[in-house]
């Protein structure tokens, strides 16, 4: 039908170009939180593009579900600036008419929403996790860039290399001071250096050397001259990190029903259900005012967003504290806006306004006293 096509083929067109934006938008943000990672050293600069892509994806449902909302919202509003609902409802076209080709374009991008909400985002945190532990955890060696003093991953020693080879495994003119536990102070330089595994363990090899020790109390100083020396600076093996919540699987979640794993299982539910809640709103809501223009739909649109996204993370922390069950929480919050809605639906459907109610009440009264 002319009516169902002509509605999806100009959502379809708006949609594409609010998600461009809004993807264009998004990713340039995450860009430069990503840089700024990377320059306090919790993200390898080699790895940016994989953690910018990764966390991009992870963001993918919320730039969904916005771009979607915009898309009715902007489309419904311009049929009604250029008068083209007037059009539609003189022809036997009502407001509920409209809902069923919204939904037809809107459900296959609510799956895809609901799909990555479940599946997508755990996963692109577990390997952002990933990336960020392997580098936050890699060999002390590894963290020292040519011309540079920079510390070890304990703290306890400071390292300096002058030149290095391409490989990174051989260096020159070396130079490290660490503290021991006891107090006692390190200072080690050697004309050059290599990277050796002896048993598992990871060595720096220090070629033709001197070596100064100093007592906690500075009491005593005791200096050696070497022609190798070996010190450890790394394990073969990288531990892991305490499994974050939002890089869990769902499955896991579900199975083990701790206030914390609610709460997190809550929010990607309430992922999916927002985002249905958000093509009704649109539908419900979108009304065309001439003299506002369409800065008063995008302003109430991003209001509604922020809104709603927010009790949404608020509803995570009510239920991880609580301070509400899961049922409870989903019925409040989701249930609510939807039968928020649906009223506002029934009204604008019906064309019913309270003042026209009252006044109704009031003519029948008169008439009424009239006839008596």
């Amino acid at each position: 039908m002319l009516f169902h096509s002509s509605i999806r083929k100009e959502l379809a067109r708006s949609f594409g170009a609010t998600l461009v934006v809004l993807f264009t938008i998004v990713l340039t943000m995450l860009l430069i939180r990503t840089l700024g990672l990377a320059s306090r050293g919790s993200v390898d600069p080699q790895e940016i593009a994989l953690v910018l892509g990764y966390t991009v994806i992870g963001r993918m449902p919320t730039i969904l579900t916005l771009a979607l909302f915009i898309a009715i919202v902007f489309t419904l509003s311009r049929m009604y600036r250029d008068s083209e609902m007037i059009i539609w409802f003189s022809s036997g076209r009502s407001l509920g008419a409209f809902l069923r080709p919204v939904v037809r374009f809107s459900w296959p991008i609510l799956i895809v929403i609901t799909l990555m909400v479940f599946f997508i985002w755990p996963w692109a945190n577990q390997q952002t996790d990933n990336l960020r532990d392997r580098f936050e955890r890699r060999g002390d060696l590894e963290r020292v860039a040519p011309g540079q003093f920079q510390e070890s991953s304990s703290g306890r020693r400071v390292f300096f290399i002058d030149k290095d080879t391409a490989d990174g495994t051989e260096g020159r003119n070396i130079f490290i001071s660490s503290t021991e536990d006891d107090g006692s102070e390190t200072v080690t330089s050697a004309r050059s250096g290599r990277i050796e595994w002896l048993d598992e363990q990871q060595f720096l090899m220090l070629n033709n050397g001197q070596r100064l020790e100093s007592a906690a109390d500075q009491s005593s100083l005791k200096v050696s001259e070497f022609e190798e020396y070996g010190t450890q600076i790394g394990s073969a093996a990288i531990s892991q990190r305490g499994e974050a919540l939002k890089a869990r699987n769902s499955w896991d979640l579900i199975q083990d029903p701790s206030r914390a794993n609610l709460g997190e299982l809550g929010w990607r539910i309430g992922m999916a259900l927002t985002a249905m809640n958000f093509v009704l709103i649109a539908v419900a809501t979108t009304t065309g005012n001439p003299r506002a223009g369409r800065g008063g739909n995008l302003f109430f649109t991003l209001f509604a967003f922020v809104f709603y996204y927010n009790l949404l993370n608020l509803g995570q922390s009510w239920v991880a504290s609580g301070l509400f069950s899961l049922g409870g929480y989903m019925v409040s919050l989701h249930g609510g806006v939807f039968a928020l809605t649906l009223l506002w639906f029934y009204k604008r459907h019906h064309n019913f306004s309270v003042r026209g109610w009252l006044s109704a009440k009031r003519a029948q009264r008169g008439a009424a006293g009239a006839g008596a």
